[in-house]
């Protein structure tokens, strides 16, 4: 975006969540897993209309609707307090054809589609030989990580992360798209903590996820 990552930091002694935030993530420290299709015949067309590749289209999709909803922006900042970015980025997975590897990248979020795109394919330019873990360095605090496995077409996707449980940004794995029932889908899989999200928020997320990519005639072109 034009506006740098901004963190907001969460007055804990008001905040009506924060009984639900100890319980998961003090007492029983949850996370879970949510598979959902995609809907992407309008969104491939678009696509191959303007010769844009589905993955960046997707990255957009899934940073833009997490940057709907607000408890998907809840982390922590360097100073370890508990607060809410004014927008996330995405940094996400590339592959190396030549030896299997891959590398993260992360690009700056931008709501206009067509600067978010120009932004991507810049860092890819610039660092998608680079052969390393995290190809680009200097990543924002604001980011989250989103990858894809376009071999696989699952329907169902579970990370396991073995931490102290404070690791709040949502994890997204998307798969191969195919063709079901003369529908183009594609399975989006989100890791989510139930600390600063329930059902309703995760709810949320996947409405937003396709009502973008059943629409991206509202925002492709700009």
């Amino acid at each position: 975006m034009n506006s740098q990552p901004a963190f907001k930091a969460i007055n804990l002694s008001s905040w009506s969540r924060k009984p639900y935030f100890d319980y998961y993530s003090r007492q029983v420290k949850c996370t879970y897993s949510i598979t959902v299709t995609i809907e992407i015949e309008s969104l491939l067309a678009s696509c191959r209309e303007r010769s844009i590749k589905l993955y960046p289209a997707m990255i957009y999709i899934v940073t833009t609707a997490i940057n709907q909803v607000e408890e998907l922006r809840m982390g922590y900042n360097e100073q370890g307090q508990l607060g809410i970015w004014n927008f996330r980025s995405p940094s996400y997975t590339i592959f190396h054809p030549d030896d299997k590897t891959f590398s993260n990248i992360w690009t700056g979020y931008h709501p206009l589609f067509s600067l978010f795109h120009h932004s991507y394919l810049q860092d890819i330019e610039q660092y998608g030989s680079v052969k390393s873990l995290f190809a680009k360095e200097g990543e924002p605090g604001n980011t989250f990580p989103i990858s894809c496995i376009p071999w696989v077409n699952f329907t169902s996707f579970n990370l396991n992360i073995y931490d102290n449980g404070n690791y709040l940004c949502p994890i997204f794995t998307i798969g191969q798209y195919t063709k079901y029932d003369h529908k183009t889908v594609i399975p989006v899989a989100v890791q989510l903590h139930h600390a600063v999200c329930d059902g309703y928020q995760a709810g949320l997320l996947f409405d937003a996820i396709k009502k973008l990519a059943e629409e991206p005639e509202l925002w492709i072109k700009n």
